[in-house]
Formats: structure tokens, sequence, C-alpha cells
């Protein structure tokens, strides 16, 4: 009946390489918590935006209105969470070239790729303390998305989000709504998100369930800030939401029951021009095994317009 943060550990990290050059647990733990609160968030805000590294960096030159497409990893997730959505995404497109975007809590960046000059760039995000939950993961698109916006000049972005990534987006695009230094989600991919708690933290398997009007019967603080903030996301906006089943005895993808994933609805459905739902079944709709799925790939590619 509890959390099993060794097994989620596991699961979510199972494709990752250790780097030399990796954050020491202390730095991960330590700076992930400060950017969780707002207090500790007015010190690291006060250190700028800058432009730390760069490798194999380069721009090619664009003619056509861009909207990159920013793929967002979750709580212990990194550059392997988004590996394949990033790979198949370029093969989608026609162009295998991407820019990959490292940010730390102080604002730190470092640009290694190409920002391509198609329609849609592909921008995988990557954070450096990365032991964050949805408040640090929320304070880091916080300071990634203007900077980006300023960088590259565009306006609207698209968002592949997994994990925590998919409601810290959601919340980021309604704290910032119509705010002018930050660009406009128009489409957004969220994968197995947990929107009204977590498996055995705030959310027991089978216990919570959707009421007759579509909203869960038990909401935490994060849902209700969701329901405050509905009228805050653009309404030209389109979502495609999907959520695992692994078909045992607790409908969930093993982290996230398909009630805390579906729970979005109610809040979005009303407000959007589109908003779509698939369950994947069976083994494959595991938690962290969602986003290399091949049609999963398949339906977020054909949802951003890629095929």
């Amino acid at each position: 009946m509890f959390f099993n943060s060794r097994k989620y550990t596991e699961e979510t990290e199972h494709n990752r390489i250790k780097q030399s050059q990796d954050p020491s647990m202390f730095n991960l733990i330590s700076l992930g918590i400060l950017a969780s609160f707002p207090p500790s968030r007015f010190f690291l805000r006060l250190h700028p935006n800058k432009i730390t590294s760069y490798s194999n960096y380069k721009i090619e030159p664009s003619t056509c209105q861009q909207t990159p497409i920013l793929y967002i990893h979750g709580f212990r997730g990194g550059d392997y969470t988004t590996r394949v959505l990033v790979k198949e995404a370029g093969k989608a497109k026609h162009n295998p070239h991407y820019l990959k975007v490292t940010c730390d809590a102080f604002g730190n960046f470092t640009f290694e790729g190409t920002w391509t000059g198609d329609k849609y760039p592909i921008v995988q995000l990557v954070f450096r303390q990365r032991i964050a939950g949805m408040s640090a993961i929320s304070y880091y698109l916080s300071r990634i998305l203007p900077f980006l916006k300023k960088q590259f000049k565009f306006d609207t972005y698209f968002a592949v989000a997994h994990s925590l990534g998919a409601p810290a987006i959601i919340a980021t695009a309604m704290r910032y709504f119509k705010h002018k230094k930050f660009p406009v989600l128009k489409k957004a991919a969220l994968i197995a998100g947990p929107f009204d708690g977590v498996t055995y933290l705030g959310d027991i398997p089978n216990v919570n369930y959707l009421g007759e009007k579509g909203h869960p019967i038990a909401m935490n603080f994060t849902y209700l800030k969701f329901i405050l903030g509905k009228k805050r996301i653009c309404p030209d906006a389109s979502i495609l939401n999907i959520y695992g089943n692994i078909l045992d005895e607790t409908n969930t993808d093993k982290f996230i029951s398909v009630v805390s994933a579906k729970s979005i609805r109610y809040i979005l459905a009303p407000q959007l021009k589109l908003y779509q739902e698939v369950e994947i079944r069976g083994e494959n709709a595991e938690h962290s095994w969602l986003h290399d799925d091949p049609f999963v790939n398949d339906v977020i590619n054909r949802f951003l317009g890629l095929k």
C-alpha cells in the first residue's frame, strides 16, 4: 500500500546511460527541492538565464513561421525518456536533426544539435536536476519557454510530455496564459500524466472514481488548482491524452491510475477545440514503456501533423 520508489527508479531509468558529468545525488535532490517552492525559487531566479555550453550547435535558415515541438520528461527522467519519441518524430518529418536543450535550476543552458529550418523544429528538453516533481518541472518550463522564444522568435509551440511533465506543461500554460514573454501552447500530447495523484501517493487504486459529471470524487490540491485555472488556456489548443492500463486488478499503468490520468478531461475538454483520449492496454501500457511504444509514437506523430 505504499509507493515503491525503488521499483519506480528501476523502471524509469532502464534506458539511462550514466555519464561522468552527471550531478551528484545531493545536487539533484537539494536543487530539485529548491525549485519546488516559490520562496526559494526567488533566489534561484536571481541568477540570469545564459547559455554556458554549445555542442555541434547550428541554426538552419528558415522562410516559414515555425512552431517547435518540445519533448518533456518527468520525474527521474532524461534524454533517454524521450529518445524514441524524438527519433520517430524525425523519421515522420524526414529530418532526423533536433536541438537538445539542457537546463539547470539556475537557468544555465546547454545547446546541442540543430535548430532545423522546417516548420516544426524538434527540441528535446532535459532538466539537469531531474529528481523534480511537478512544481519543479513547472519552474524549469517557466525559465525555458520565454528563453527559447526570445532566442528563436516563435509565438506558438507543441509539446509532448511524459509522466509529471504532462501536468507541468498544462499548469505552465495556465499560469502564463496571455503572458507576452511566453509562447502559446497549441497542441499537447500527454503520456501517462498524473493529474489527480500518483498511486499510493494521494491515489489508491480502485478507491477514487469519476463521477457522473466526469470529475474524480476525490480531488487533490493540484487538481483543484487545475479547476480554478481551466479558463486560462488557449481555446484553439488541441490535446491528446494517452494513458495505460496493464489490465491487472489495479486499473493502473503500475504507477498512475486510469482515473488520475483521465481526470483532466473534465477540466480541458469543454474549453478546447479538440480533446482526444487513447487508452493503451496490456504489458506495453506500463508507465515507463508507453513513450517507446510504436503505436503510441504513430498516434502522436499523426496528431502533431507530421504524418
